[in-house]
């Protein structure tokens, strides 16, 4: 089902400010605070267009005008963008920004609950943001808070190429990774960083880092290669005694596989790592840990979902490392001696007796400066992504995800950003096995008007909604619109939504620890035939009269609410005539909204019903009476002056190969009707003599959509509005 974003979406836009792309979900205080071009934002969680507070936070005078003078851009490069918001404690805030390429960060004063009025930045705690936010606005960056300790990945000069791990803040030395070692780090770009505990033992407790970057072991002859990378590093490492000094001892990174098996065997591989998220279960130091990829290829494009689990990521850093020997220096695994500890080891008592990393032997030391890369990778679970799309016309950019209790088990559903404005809700569901799953496409929002990628993405199991960040506004959907599958509970059933179930009476909410006698949802197997057989159904079929001229064209539209069923239309010429299945050829096509009869004939006028078939279940969505009135009447009721010259003008267009048919024009309902073409099927518009407009029924632009953006097809019968908006606060700075 793919919809447009309704009333139940909440949409702001500032002029004065743009590059939403650091959102920050506050639970507590019931806040998202947002960073973005001079701005801290801070907006309510329940309904983002009010109780907004914002700080204007500009980069100083003289800084900008340093980095016009060095032939940056005054008004797209030389601007504070905010790239870090990290919570602090219950009272505070971290932030960084670019400071016009003077990266800068301090404190922003938020208090602890929704209805505080103080947000405010402490110019006082502003400090040098190096190593912790990039100077470039298009350079992306990654950090956690892991206590009082900042963990960054970003880089640390003016021109983007020393790129490091980084450790500041706290009480400890500062840290980073071996510089200009491309065995470390070469050309990476950071995507995010979580902090996960490895035992009980908080000593043992890791960083990991997610990253792509150019990878050393790529094949010869084939250019460079791009691999999606996942690193650790021990969060107790306080670098060597005599080697390493101020640098990881304990820094291990691993390749990270995202592909699928063609059927000759080979793999294509989705290599470019977009976004990460880390989905919590019950034990804290496992938990499940979605990605997002699109391919490296210009030809073949792309993108896909991947899950990992820590106990497999653990293994790859259990594994051999990578060596590079022999006369062609081939990569291998290496065969040698590997010192105690083991490199990557975090120096405790639970696996070993050393307290410090300043105590690793000299050998350990120098075999971790060595051999940072593992041999084998980290593969997904099931060795297969959960989801893929393959030239749709569009790319993944971000990922949330949000476990679902339904009544036949627990549900991961998908919430997945593209680079055309566009949000896809997608579960995956076991079919014979939770090894073998089904990929189902339940909805698909036009989120941002201007088809503006999505940069950012959080979400709020606790309220149920989701928040988006664009280039140009933020927005809040909810997670679940069960009112759109239909008033009836074979359409609730058949929608397979695990947020959804049949109360009885209407298509309402799941709750799993409420009891209800009536509540019947089956998303494993969507069968309504089991649980609907005994409901009366209510009569929801729509019955429509058409009326068609001789020669001209004409379009029966039927919109299946479920992406997943089958459409098959009837021909019935008579009430006495036997129904007859619609025979397609050059003349009557099947398009993704219906049938095109173009050059109408006689012999079309009849009763055509529209069936929806999915999981053995049938239904009749639609009744239509087709009556076709003669060129010759049609010619005699037009105005004087307006008589019909040969073939009708609106005669179809059919688009470029590889697409389906688009047209400009419709024919009318009244009784006397004649057309007026238009444009495109989008501004097309049919007139009677009255000079009344109605709606274009036509097929719009068809998959893969463009970003100039097109009406998108979907499983709700509504109409959707232009999302809420509000203008920008007069008095601000900047406003």
């Amino acid at each position: 089902m793919i919809s447009r974003c309704a009333m139940d979406c909440a949409r702001m836009s500032w002029s004065a400010s743009c590059c939403y792309d650091t959102l920050l979900l506050d639970e507590e205080r019931g806040r998202l605070f947002v960073g973005g071009k001079n701005y801290l934002v801070s907006l309510g969680l329940d309904n983002i267009s009010k109780q907004d507070k914002k700080i204007y936070w500009p980069a100083p005078v003289e800084w900008r005008e340093e980095c016009n003078w060095a032939g940056k851009d005054i008004n797209a490069e030389c601007m504070n963008f905010v790239k870090i918001l990290h919570l602090y404690n219950r009272t505070h805030l971290y932030a960084c920004g670019t400071g016009a390429f003077h990266p800068i960060c301090g404190f922003v004063e938020a208090g602890q609950r929704a209805e505080d009025s103080v947000f405010n930045l402490d110019l006082k705690s502003l400090e040098d943001g190096k190593g912790k936010s990039p100077y470039d606005p298009r350079h992306t960056a990654a950090s956690v808070f892991a206590g009082e300790e900042l963990y960054s990945g970003v880089a640390t000069d003016l021109m983007g190429r020393d790129f490091t791990i980084f450790r500041s803040l706290g009480s400890r030395p500062s840290i980073r990774t071996e510089q200009h070692d491309s065995r470390w780090l070469n050309e990476p770009k950071f995507i995010d960083v979580f902090w996960i505990p490895e035992s009980e033992n908080p000593d043992d407790d890791k960083i990991f880092f997610f990253f792509r970057e150019t990878a050393v072991e790529g094949s010869q002859g084939l250019g460079k290669q791009t691999f999606a990378r996942i690193g650790q590093i021990c969060r107790n490492d306080m670098g060597g005694q005599r080697s390493l000094v101020n640098k990881w001892t304990t820094f291990l990174k691993a390749r990270l596989v995202c592909a699928v098996l063609g059927s000759d065997g080979s793999d294509t591989h989705f290599d470019q790592l977009r976004d990460v998220f880390l989905l919590p279960t019950r034990d804290k130091r496992n938990p499940l840990l979605y990605a997002v990829f699109t391919t490296s290829s210009t030809v073949f494009k792309g993108s896909a979902v991947c899950v990992y689990h820590m106990n497999d990521i653990r293994r790859a850093f259990l594994g051999p490392f990578a060596h590079k020997e022999g006369p062609n220096y081939q990569w291998v695994s290496y065969q040698g001696r590997v010192p105690y500890p083991r490199p990557g080891m975090c120096p405790s008592k639970t696996f070993g007796t050393f307290s410090s990393t300043k105590d690793f032997p000299d050998d350990v030391i120098q075999f971790a400066r060595n051999h940072p890369l593992m041999y084998n990778p980290v593969l997904p679970h099931g060795q297969r992504p959960v989801f893929v799309q393959t030239n749709v016309g569009y790319s993944f950019t971000h990922l949330a995800v949000d476990r679902v209790a339904a009544a036949d088990g627990h549900y991961d559903v998908l919430f997945i950003g593209t680079d055309i404005g566009t949000v896809l809700k997608v579960v995956s569901v076991p079919k014979e096995s939770w090894q073998n799953m089904e990929e189902l496409l339940l909805e698909e929002l036009q989120v941002f008007k201007d088809s503006s990628p999505v940069t950012s993405m959080q979400i709020s199991s606790k309220r149920q909604q989701l928040y988006l960040g664009s280039r140009t506004s933020v927005s809040q959907l909810p997670l679940h619109r069960c009112g759109i599958y239909g008033k009836a509970c074979a359409e609730c059933c058949l929608a397979r939504d695990p947020y959804c179930a049949w109360d009885g009476t209407t298509c309402t909410r799941y709750m799993h620890n409420t009891k209800r006698r009536f509540r019947r949802q089956d998303v494993r197997n969507g069968d309504p035939n089991a649980l609907c057989s005994g409901d009366s159904q209510r009569n929801n079929v729509q019955e429509k009269k058409l009326y068609g001229v001789e020669g001209s064209s004409a379009f029966l539209e039927c919109l299946p609410k479920s992406l997943q069923a089958q459409i098959v239309w009837t021909y019935q010429k008579t009430g006495s005539s036997p129904q007859k299945e619609v025979l397609f050829d050059e003349r009557v096509i099947r398009t993704e909204r219906g049938v095109l009869l173009r050059s109408v004939q006689p012999k079309d006028a009849g009763l055509y019903r529209c069936y929806a078939t999915e999981h053995g279940f049938t239904q009749r969505l639609l009744h239509l009476r087709f009556e076709v009135i003669y060129a010759q009447q049609a010619d005699s009721s037009r105005p004087p002056g307006r008589r019909r010259r040969g073939r009708s003008p609106c005669s179809p267009s059919v688009a470029s190969s590889g697409t389906k048919t688009s047209c400009s024009w419709w024919t009318t309902r009244t009784s006397a009707p004649w057309t007026k073409c238009a444009s495109s099927c989008g501004a097309a518009r049919a007139t009677s003599r009255r000079g009344s407009r109605r709606r274009c029924p036509l097929p719009l632009a068809p998959r893969p959509r463009t970003r100039s953006g097109s009406t998108l097809r979907r499983r709700g019968e509504h109409t959707a509005g232009e999302p809420t908006r509000f203008p920008a606060q007069k008095g601000a700075p900047g406003a």
